[in-house]
């Protein structure tokens, strides 16, 4: 009593008082009420104050409760339990809470046992209901939760002591045996609770069973229900649909069952029993009278049978450690330590699975106590675990490739995170096999074969056209974060994660010497493979000697000296990649046999390394850069894509702002590179195509470089001029040329600041005071500057011969034998004569040779679009419609950028205008539309000095051609037709009629003066379009290509009056039309009051509604046609 904590008596009268006000009113209600179910409210509400009494004494000081207060408190319920079962759900609940909280807090351990007995019956069969009867109610979720509470509360009070053995021989303990339905209850609850939070207490309940209890033949006895029910909800199916929390609980509660059953400290003896009949030899067959023994009797036959069990139990229970869940990873993981810890000796026959499932639960990510146990740790204690770690690595690394070939993802990433961790946990270990390495690299090879023949090829969505990535405006401006790939393999959406799994295991597998080693056993046999193989061995040494190079080394790494050997080593096996990587992008072709895989992973393999070089790579540019240019025209859209980044990172680790700089710095050798090729026709489209994109991408900076290139290609169109397609694809890379020469700020002439002359047509300015003074004085001054010059020019001779040769052969011979008679010294006389020449036509021809010497020479720029031009002509007859069109845009393109020069470029206007005019009427809508917009080119830059060929051309059939287009473009309207008598006809067009309005026209009659009536006339309406395209139709647009030229001519080209009537007449209909106003306005400039008197006779002209109908004196009228006001 000297140690009993002494309460003082105030607060335990105080809340004895408390309990009597209660306890007094529910005995009564117990004891004399007869009809309980209708007391039941009651007796619920005093039941419910008794333990929000208790609870929150216990809130408030738990040391006043004892065991006495709680048999005061008990003495009403204890009444009650006798009539539970006329009690509602309800009461029973909250009585059952009262008890937990008299147990925890009263009792504790001082509970009588027979009361604890009874209430283990009360709990169990209140859960479960009565053994070998139907539950005659059901019970709710809260009603279980508070029974497993209370009977967890019951167990921990009743200790250990009331849970041993038997005293005496033959006696039975009632603990004992009422402890056997409760665990009946608990793993009935566990395995088919109807709530995650029933289960929790369940297995609670089950914990402190086990943790409880010191008698191994109890424990023994209950062991196989036990791991029945927890490994029922561990394994499969009702894994799946158990809570992570439960499935970490039920892990739990096994590691405690299993250690304290069968550690190695709780069946040391049987053990020794054990190693004794090993030593002895002694059979395990027992006699015929131990099948009378008990089941629980712990003998080395109950630990065999138990733990052959316990294996199969375990095979199923530890299929939980695939569970993707953290926690219960971490659960699986302390399991497997602690039996191969605990119970290394007695669970023996486990230590494969345990072994397998501690790997595969191994997390390296997160940092483990140096007080936690480990299996590298145990390891070391056993050596025979460490056998055992590298015996279920191999099995993985040899089981990887048919693994790898599963429908389920799930399955492939976890064979594979399966080998990186049984390697990192070897590593650590220091376990180094040759044979695993060896077995490693050919699991991985085949496992990625395997992976690319199963995996479907990735689908482009919204491909680009092979043309459309010529433009590269990626690659101008310096994009850094366009230095990433795309996967080459493994590239489908659907094994992304496989992909970052296999990745990852290449990334950490082994040391970096390792992987060297492996890189260079992939290497060994990558000449003499092919296919898909090739291409997996490629990728893998690639991807380990990458590894191997952006791992860190360690302190220890960089004292140690033979490192220096193994950077040796590992530098040799990178160069032999390099150089069959080089030897693919040398051989790259057009062929769609190749497979664009192995190329691409070239192309990474020059980009790494380039980025591992930086400027040292630049030599090694002259072999690789054209290559990876090449890949730009590839047909292929991935091959384009890495040939950009390729690119990219050529340019950033040369140390080049960007790509144009790094192509411009290097365009000696690669401009030699693809005039090479073209010298020996080994002309590919990948090669006019990379070339075009070179000139897109360098800008006019290249273009002085391409004067050998551009002398290829006309060989080459000397050559293969019978190839339509192959000829577009040259002519597409002058097209280029002329695009990008044009832009150049070098097409000046060197030496020379030519001006830009404008020919466009300015309309008759007023005529002013100032205007006469200043023409008077230009005149005054042509005077002046006449009589200078004809005074400082001496005076010449009258030449005493024919200028020219004689035109036979006697003539010539005839006149030189009168020049020697006349004249015997004809070199006297010609110094008399002061030196005159004999022919003034080659004196004159001297004098033009020496004022070209004197002139500036062209740029190459200059004289390179000049030639292209010039080459032009010769193909815009060609079959090919898309050909002749590109031409002519090129005519289009290069005339203005010409222009300055005139002296050069009028010669070449001569040259090409015949094939260019003859394009007007070219078959093909749209050549014909594009020779509209290169006549109106050549107009703007040559001016005038097209008046006489379009003088020419007008009357051969231009203004025909003309007239037939209108036609074609108004065709397919409806027209009102009529036919009309008389000499004249009037065209009516387009706007809005008015019926009260109209415009009289004179007819002059055949008889005199007449009158023709409106419906006579023939009545012409324009029309935007023809058919039910209407404006998009062809017609339509080579209508208004046409009346562009016909603008163009009229604003830059000098026309006579004939043919500027001509085109007023054919156009005049459509210049009320808004998008006809420059048209309207090339006509006012030359003859304004002509356009408007044409207008006038059309009704077009706003603010004029009649004219009389008759005139007297004359031999004409007026006839009233209905008007239409625009």
């Amino acid at each position: 009593m000297a140690t009993t904590t002494t309460t003082p008596p105030g607060p335990r009268n105080d809340f004895f008082k408390q309990l009597r006000t209660v306890c007094v009113p529910l005995s009564r209600l117990a004891l004399q009420s007869p009809d309980k179910a209708a007391a039941a409210k009651e007796i619920f509400t005093h039941v419910e104050s008794l333990s929000e009494i208790w609870a929150a004494q216990v809130s408030n000081d738990p040391t006043v409760l004892d065991e006495k207060l709680a048999e005061y408190a008990f003495f009403p319920v204890g009444h009650l339990l006798r009539f539970h079962d006329q009690f509602p759900i309800r009461v029973i609940e909250a009585i059952i809470k009262l008890l937990r909280f008299l147990i925890q807090y009263g009792w504790k351990q001082k509970i009588s046992e027979d009361l604890a007995v009874q209430l283990l019956f009360f709990f169990s069969f209140t859960i479960s209901g009565t053994p070998g009867q139907a539950k005659k109610r059901d019970v709710p979720e809260e009603t279980a939760v508070e029974g497993f509470k209370a009977l967890g509360a019951l167990i921990t009070a009743i200790g250990p002591s009331s849970l041993l053995a038997s005293k005496a021989p033959g006696e039975q303990n009632e603990t004992v045996t009422a402890l056997g339905p409760a665990i009946t209850v608990m793993l009935d609850g566990i395995t088919d609770g109807v709530a995650p939070t029933v289960q929790l207490e369940a297995l609670q309940c089950l914990q402190a069973v086990y943790t409880t209890t010191r008698n191994q033949h109890v424990l023994a006895r209950f062991l196989p229900g036990t791991v029945s029910s927890l490994t029922r909800v561990l394994a499969p199916p009702l894994q799946q649909k158990t809570q992570r929390r439960v499935l970490v609980r039920c892990l739990q509660a096994l590691t405690i069952v299993l250690v304290n059953v069968l550690s190695d400290i709780k069946v040391r003896g049987i053990l020794k029993q054990i190693e004794t009949e090993d030593k002895e030899k002694i059979d395990d067959a027992q006699p015929s009278g131990g099948a009378e023994k008990p089941q629980t009797e712990l003998t080395p036959a109950w630990l065999r049978a138990t733990t052959a069990q316990i294996k199969i139990a375990l095979a199923a229970a530890l299929k939980v450690r695939t569970h993707e869940a953290q926690d219960v990873q971490s659960a699986v993981s302390k399991l497997c330590i602690s039996l191969l810890d605990e119970c290394h000796l007695s669970l023996a026959n486990c230590q494969s699975i345990l072994v397998e499932s501690a790997m595969m639960v191994e997390n390296e990510e997160n940092e483990r106590s140096m007080l936690e146990t480990s299996l590298q740790d145990l390891a070391a204690i056993h050596p025979e675990l460490g056998d055992c770690i590298q015996a279920t690595l191999y099995n993985w690394v040899t089981s990887l490739p048919r693994l790898i070939q599963s429908n389920d993802e799930r399955i492939k990433q976890l064979a594979v995170r399966n080998i990186l961790r049984g390697s990192k946990t070897a590593s650590a270990m220091g376990i180094d096999s040759s044979t695993l390495n060896d077995s490693l690299g050919d699991s991985l090879r085949d496992s990625i074969v395997a992976l690319v023949k199963g995996s479907k090829p990735s689908k482009v969505v919204g491909d680009v056209d092979e043309n459309s990535l010529s433009t590269a405006t990626d690659l101008i401006v310096s994009r850094p974060n366009i230095q990433s790939y795309p996967p080459v393999l493994l590239d489908s959406e659907g094994i992304k994660s496989t992909r970052a799994e296999i990745t990852k295991l290449i990334a950490n597998i082994g040391s970096p010497v390792q992987q060297t080693k492996l890189a260079a056993a992939m290497l060994g046999g990558l000449r003499d493979s092919e296919g898909v193989e090739q291409i997996a061995s490629y990728w893998l040494a690639f991807e380990l000697l990458k590894t191997t190079y952006t791992s860190t080394l360690d302190m220890e790494d960089l004292l140690d000296m033979s490192s220096l050997d193994e950077n040796r080593y590992q530098e040799q096996v990178f160069q032999e990649l390099y150089d069959f990587s080089a030897s693919i992008l040398a051989s790259h072709s057009d062929s769609q046999d190749n497979d664009w895989r192995i190329e691409a992973i070239a192309l990474e393999v020059t980009a790494f390394a380039a980025s591992r070089m930086r400027e040292d790579f630049r030599p090694e540019l002259i072999d690789v850069l054209y290559p990876v240019t090449t890949f730009l025209g590839s047909p292929t859209p991935q091959l384009r894509s890495h040939a950009i980044t390729t690119l990219n990172v050529l340019a950033a680790s040369c140390g080049y702002k960007n790509v144009s700089e790094l192509v411009v710095d290097n365009a000696d050798y690669m401009v030699n590179s693809i005039s090479l090729r073209l010298n020996t026709f080994d002309i590919s489209p990948a090669s006019t195509k990379v070339l075009v994109m070179l000139i897109r991408l360098t800008g006019p900076r290249l273009i002085p470089f391409l004067d050998d290139v551009v002398a290829a290609i006309f060989a080459a169109l000397d050559n293969y001029h019978g190839y339509p397609i192959f000829v577009e694809s040259l002519f597409s890379v002058l097209s280029e040329v002329v695009t990008q020469g044009v832009k150049s700020d070098m097409l000046l002439l060197e030496g020379s600041n030519p001006q830009a002359v404008s020919h466009l047509k300015r309309g008759p300015q007023p005529l002013d005071v100032d205007y006469i003074v200043d023409t008077l004085n230009k005149r005054a001054e042509r005077t002046k500057r006449a009589r200078e010059e004809e005074e400082a020019e001496p005076t010449e001779p009258h030449p005493k011969k024919p200028w020219g040769p004689g035109k036979t052969k006697e003539a010539s011979e005839a006149k030189s034998l009168l020049d020697q008679l006349e004249n015997p010294d004809p070199e006297n006389e010609d110094e008399k004569e002061g030196g005159l020449p004999d022919d003034p036509s080659s004196a004159l021809a001297t004098r033009e040779d020496e004022e070209k010497k004197k002139q500036p020479s062209n740029t190459p720029t200059y004289a390179l679009l000049t030639r292209v031009l010039t080459l032009s002509q010769h193909y815009l007859t060609s079959p090919t419609p898309t050909l002749r069109k590109s031409l002519l845009d090129l005519v289009a393109t290069v005339s203005p950028a010409l222009a300055p020069d005139e002296n050069a470029f009028l010669p070449l206007v001569h040259t090409v205008w015949p094939v260019v005019v003859a394009r007007i009427k070219d078959p093909e809508p749209f050549v014909a539309i594009a020779a509209c917009k290169a006549l109106g080119s050549m107009c703007e830059a040559a001016g005038d000095f097209m008046a006489s060929r379009f003088k020419q051309e007008w009357g051969d059939g231009m203004a025909k051609w003309l007239r037939g287009v209108k036609r074609e473009a108004v065709k397919g309207r409806e027209m009102p037709k009529g036919t009309g008598r008389g000499a004249g006809r009037a065209f009516i067009t387009g706007g809005k009629k008015v019926d009260d309005m109209e415009i009289v026209l004179p007819i002059h009659g055949a008889n005199g003066g007449q009158q023709l009536s409106s419906k006579q006339l023939v009545s012409t309406t324009s029309s935007s379009g023809g058919g039910a395209l209407g404006r998009f139709s062809q017609a339509h647009q080579l209508w208004d290509a046409a009346l562009g030229l016909v603008t163009a001519i009229l604003r830059y080209v000098r026309v006579d009056d004939e043919m500027f009537d001509e085109m007023l007449e054919v156009v005049v209909d459509v210049l009320h039309e808004p998008e006809r106003r420059e048209l309207k306005e090339a006509l006012e400039t030359i003859n304004a009051d002509a356009v408007w008197l044409a207008l006038y006779e059309r009704g077009r002209v706003k603010g004029i509604k009649s004219m009389p109908r008759a005139v007297k004196g004359f031999g004409f009228g007026f006839v009233r046609v209905p008007g239409v006001v625009a």
